[in-house]
Protein backbone atom coordinates (compact mmCIF):
# COMPACT_ATOMS: atom_id res chain seq x y z
CA UNK A 1 0.00 0.00 0.00
CA UNK A 2 2.81 2.39 0.94
CA UNK A 3 4.55 1.56 -2.32
CA UNK A 4 1.37 2.35 -4.28
CA UNK A 5 1.00 5.71 -2.50
CA UNK A 6 4.61 6.55 -3.26
CA UNK A 7 4.12 5.77 -6.94
CA UNK A 8 0.99 7.95 -7.05
CA UNK A 9 2.81 10.82 -5.35
CA UNK A 10 5.63 10.57 -7.86
CA UNK A 11 3.17 10.62 -10.74
CA UNK A 12 1.46 13.72 -9.36
CA UNK A 13 4.81 15.49 -8.91
CA UNK A 14 5.88 14.55 -12.42
CA UNK A 15 2.55 15.68 -13.85
CA UNK A 16 2.73 19.06 -12.06
CA UNK A 17 6.27 19.59 -13.29
CA UNK A 18 5.14 18.91 -16.85
CA UNK A 19 2.46 21.58 -16.54
CA UNK A 20 5.12 24.22 -15.93
CA UNK A 21 7.33 23.08 -18.83
CA UNK A 22 6.60 25.94 -21.20
CA UNK A 23 8.09 25.92 -24.66
CA UNK A 24 10.76 28.44 -25.65
CA UNK A 25 8.15 30.27 -27.75
CA UNK A 26 5.78 30.60 -24.79
CA UNK A 27 8.53 31.93 -22.52
CA UNK A 28 9.45 34.45 -25.22
CA UNK A 29 5.80 35.54 -25.48
CA UNK A 30 5.71 36.32 -21.77
CA UNK A 31 9.04 38.13 -21.82
CA UNK A 32 8.18 40.26 -24.84
CA UNK A 33 4.69 41.02 -23.52
CA UNK A 34 6.27 42.26 -20.28
CA UNK A 35 8.59 44.52 -22.29
CA UNK A 36 5.72 45.96 -24.36
CA UNK A 37 3.62 46.73 -21.26
CA UNK A 38 6.61 48.12 -19.37
CA UNK A 39 7.50 50.52 -22.17
CA UNK A 40 3.85 51.48 -22.53
CA UNK A 41 3.56 52.35 -18.84
CA UNK A 42 6.77 54.40 -19.01
CA UNK A 43 5.41 56.64 -21.77
CA UNK A 44 1.79 57.53 -20.90
CA UNK A 45 1.87 60.69 -23.08
CA UNK A 46 2.55 58.63 -26.20
CA UNK A 47 0.66 55.46 -25.47
CA UNK A 48 -2.75 54.30 -24.32
CA UNK A 49 -4.76 56.93 -22.38
CA UNK A 50 -4.71 56.23 -18.66
CA UNK A 51 -8.49 56.62 -18.39
CA UNK A 52 -8.97 53.71 -20.79
CA UNK A 53 -6.25 51.68 -19.11
CA UNK A 54 -7.95 52.03 -15.71
CA UNK A 55 -11.31 50.91 -17.13
CA UNK A 56 -10.00 47.87 -19.01
CA UNK A 57 -11.19 44.51 -17.72
CA UNK A 58 -8.51 42.56 -19.60
CA UNK A 59 -5.34 43.26 -21.55
CA UNK A 60 -4.23 41.15 -24.51
CA UNK A 61 -0.66 41.58 -25.74
CA UNK A 62 0.46 40.07 -29.05
CA UNK A 63 4.18 40.92 -29.31
CA UNK A 64 5.94 40.84 -32.67
CA UNK A 65 2.80 40.08 -34.69
CA UNK A 66 3.92 39.13 -38.17
CA UNK A 67 2.38 40.47 -41.36
CA UNK A 68 3.33 39.44 -44.87
CA UNK A 69 1.63 40.16 -48.15
CA UNK A 70 1.91 39.63 -51.87
CA UNK A 71 -1.55 40.34 -53.31
CA UNK A 72 -3.01 37.95 -50.70
CA UNK A 73 -2.00 39.03 -47.22
CA UNK A 74 -2.19 37.61 -43.76
CA UNK A 75 -1.35 38.43 -40.17
CA UNK A 76 -0.60 36.00 -37.37
CA UNK A 77 0.52 36.43 -33.80
CA UNK A 78 0.76 34.67 -30.46
CA UNK A 79 0.52 36.40 -27.12
CA UNK A 80 -1.03 36.42 -23.66
CA UNK A 81 -4.06 37.84 -21.87
CA UNK A 82 -4.63 38.77 -18.23
CA UNK A 83 -7.82 40.07 -16.59
CA UNK A 84 -8.61 41.94 -13.41
CA UNK A 85 -9.73 39.60 -10.67
CA UNK A 86 -10.47 40.76 -7.13
CA UNK A 87 -8.13 43.73 -7.46
CA UNK A 88 -5.27 41.75 -8.99
CA UNK A 89 -4.28 40.62 -12.48
CA UNK A 90 -5.03 37.01 -13.25
CA UNK A 91 -2.65 34.32 -14.38
CA UNK A 92 -2.04 34.76 -18.12
CA UNK A 93 -4.02 32.90 -20.75
CA UNK A 94 -2.04 32.18 -23.90
CA UNK A 95 -3.75 33.59 -27.01
CA UNK A 96 -3.56 33.42 -30.82
CA UNK A 97 -4.70 35.96 -33.42
CA UNK A 98 -5.04 35.40 -37.17
CA UNK A 99 -6.33 37.69 -39.88
CA UNK A 100 -6.34 37.38 -43.67
CA UNK A 101 -6.65 40.13 -46.26
CA UNK A 102 -6.99 40.58 -50.01
CA UNK A 103 -5.94 43.38 -52.32
CA UNK A 104 -3.01 44.93 -54.13
CA UNK A 105 -0.39 44.82 -51.42
CA UNK A 106 3.21 43.80 -51.07
CA UNK A 107 5.67 43.85 -48.24
CA UNK A 108 6.22 42.55 -44.72
CA UNK A 109 6.08 44.02 -41.24
CA UNK A 110 6.30 43.06 -37.57
CA UNK A 111 4.14 44.87 -35.04
CA UNK A 112 3.34 44.76 -31.33
CA UNK A 113 -0.39 44.64 -30.65
CA UNK A 114 -2.26 45.59 -27.46
CA UNK A 115 -5.98 44.97 -27.09
CA UNK A 116 -8.01 46.36 -24.16
CA UNK A 117 -11.19 44.48 -23.28
CA UNK A 118 -13.47 47.15 -21.82
CA UNK A 119 -16.38 45.24 -20.25
CA UNK A 120 -17.44 41.82 -18.98
CA UNK A 121 -19.44 41.13 -22.13
CA UNK A 122 -16.23 41.38 -24.13
CA UNK A 123 -14.44 39.18 -21.60
CA UNK A 124 -17.10 36.47 -21.82
CA UNK A 125 -16.82 36.44 -25.60
CA UNK A 126 -13.04 36.07 -25.48
CA UNK A 127 -13.34 33.10 -23.13
CA UNK A 128 -15.33 31.20 -25.73
CA UNK A 129 -13.64 28.87 -28.20
CA UNK A 130 -12.90 31.78 -30.56
CA UNK A 131 -14.19 35.24 -31.41
CA UNK A 132 -14.22 37.10 -34.73
CA UNK A 133 -13.35 40.73 -34.06
CA UNK A 134 -15.84 43.19 -35.49
CA UNK A 135 -18.48 40.48 -35.95
CA UNK A 136 -18.80 38.55 -32.68
CA UNK A 137 -17.30 41.41 -30.65
CA UNK A 138 -17.07 45.12 -31.44
CA UNK A 139 -13.53 46.46 -31.73
CA UNK A 140 -12.22 49.95 -32.51
CA UNK A 141 -8.80 51.50 -32.98
CA UNK A 142 -8.07 53.50 -29.84
CA UNK A 143 -6.96 57.10 -29.26
CA UNK A 144 -3.40 57.91 -28.18
CA UNK A 145 -2.33 60.26 -25.41
CA UNK A 146 -2.51 60.85 -21.68
CA UNK A 147 -6.31 61.19 -21.49
CA UNK A 148 -9.26 59.54 -23.21
CA UNK A 149 -10.99 62.78 -24.15
CA UNK A 150 -10.06 62.32 -27.81
CA UNK A 151 -11.98 59.06 -28.01
CA UNK A 152 -15.07 58.97 -30.21
CA UNK A 153 -18.40 57.51 -29.11
CA UNK A 154 -17.69 54.41 -31.20
CA UNK A 155 -14.38 53.88 -29.42
CA UNK A 156 -15.83 54.42 -25.96
CA UNK A 157 -18.73 52.03 -26.61
CA UNK A 158 -16.62 49.28 -28.19
CA UNK A 159 -16.17 46.03 -26.28
CA UNK A 160 -12.50 46.06 -27.27
CA UNK A 161 -10.04 48.81 -28.16
CA UNK A 162 -6.95 47.96 -30.19
CA UNK A 163 -3.49 49.49 -30.54
CA UNK A 164 -0.45 48.66 -32.62
CA UNK A 165 3.15 49.68 -32.03
CA UNK A 166 5.74 49.92 -34.76
CA UNK A 167 9.17 51.43 -34.11
CA UNK A 168 8.14 52.61 -30.65
CA UNK A 169 4.97 54.48 -31.67
CA UNK A 170 1.48 53.40 -30.61
CA UNK A 171 -1.54 54.00 -32.82
CA UNK A 172 -5.07 52.69 -33.20
CA UNK A 173 -5.46 49.74 -35.55
CA UNK A 174 -8.41 48.10 -37.33
CA UNK A 175 -8.58 44.41 -36.46
CA UNK A 176 -12.02 43.71 -37.95
CA UNK A 177 -12.15 40.19 -39.32
CA UNK A 178 -9.36 38.90 -37.12
CA UNK A 179 -9.97 35.69 -35.17
CA UNK A 180 -8.78 35.72 -31.57
CA UNK A 181 -8.81 32.55 -29.48
CA UNK A 182 -7.09 30.89 -26.51
CA UNK A 183 -4.01 28.83 -27.35
CA UNK A 184 -5.23 25.62 -25.75
CA UNK A 185 -2.01 23.69 -26.27
CA UNK A 186 0.06 26.36 -24.50
CA UNK A 187 -2.49 26.68 -21.70
CA UNK A 188 -2.41 22.94 -21.11
CA UNK A 189 1.37 22.95 -20.89
CA UNK A 190 1.23 25.77 -18.35
CA UNK A 191 -1.76 24.71 -16.27
CA UNK A 192 -2.60 21.08 -16.99
CA UNK A 193 -4.69 19.07 -19.48
CA UNK A 194 -8.10 20.10 -18.12
CA UNK A 195 -7.46 23.82 -17.63
CA UNK A 196 -9.80 26.19 -19.45
CA UNK A 197 -9.30 29.88 -20.19
CA UNK A 198 -12.20 30.76 -17.88
CA UNK A 199 -10.71 28.80 -14.97
CA UNK A 200 -7.34 30.47 -15.47
CA UNK A 201 -8.91 33.95 -15.49
CA UNK A 202 -11.08 33.19 -12.46
CA UNK A 203 -7.97 32.20 -10.53
CA UNK A 204 -8.79 28.80 -9.07
CA UNK A 205 -6.34 27.76 -6.37
CA UNK A 206 -4.96 24.88 -8.43
CA UNK A 207 -3.98 27.12 -11.38
CA UNK A 208 -1.00 29.24 -10.38
CA UNK A 209 0.82 31.54 -12.83
CA UNK A 210 4.03 30.02 -14.19
CA UNK A 211 7.20 31.57 -12.82
CA UNK A 212 7.98 32.96 -16.28
CA UNK A 213 4.86 35.19 -16.02
CA UNK A 214 6.10 37.25 -13.06
CA UNK A 215 7.60 40.07 -15.12
CA UNK A 216 4.45 40.37 -17.26
CA UNK A 217 2.13 40.49 -14.25
CA UNK A 218 4.41 42.98 -12.48
CA UNK A 219 4.35 45.25 -15.51
CA UNK A 220 0.54 45.17 -15.52
CA UNK A 221 0.35 45.95 -11.81
CA UNK A 222 2.65 48.97 -11.85
CA UNK A 223 1.25 52.27 -10.63
CA UNK A 224 1.67 54.70 -13.53
CA UNK A 225 1.17 57.68 -11.23
CA UNK A 226 4.43 56.85 -9.46
CA UNK A 227 6.28 56.76 -12.78
CA UNK A 228 4.74 60.05 -13.88
CA UNK A 229 5.54 61.78 -10.58
CA UNK A 230 9.25 61.04 -11.03
CA UNK A 231 9.37 63.04 -14.27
Amino acid sequence: MKKLLSVCACLVMTSNAAFAALSKDEVTRLEEAATVIGELRDAPDKGIPQELWKKAECVVVIPSMKKAAFVVGGEYGSGVMSCRNAGNWSAPVFMQLAKGSWGLQIGAAQTDLVLLVMNRKGVDKLLQDKVTLGADASVAGGPVGRTGTAATDAQMKAEMISYSRTQGLFAGIDLSGGVLKPDKDADRRAYGPTASAREIINGTSALKPPAEARAFLSALARDVRATTAQR
